[in-house]
């Protein structure tokens, strides 16, 4: 099945789906924190989730 995606914008990484499967609670707490850091901090939920990513591993060294 084809890639429907835009192409990434020049100096932009592309960008690949990760599917995580959690409790609800969390999926919700998780929602309601990234929309708040987004509101705080001015940055993207894309932002906010690349770091995320990140720090688990980072947290692991991976």
């Amino acid at each position: 099945m084809p890639d429907s995606s835009p192409p990434p914008e020049a100096g932009q990484p592309e960008l690949a789906e990760l599917k995580l499967l959690v409790a609800a609670d969390l999926c919700r707490a998780f929602q309601r924190c990234l929309w708040i850091r987004v509101n705080e901090t001015g940055q993207t939920p894309l932002q906010i989730m690349d770091e995320a990513i990140r720090d688990f591993l980072k947290k692991h060294g991976c």
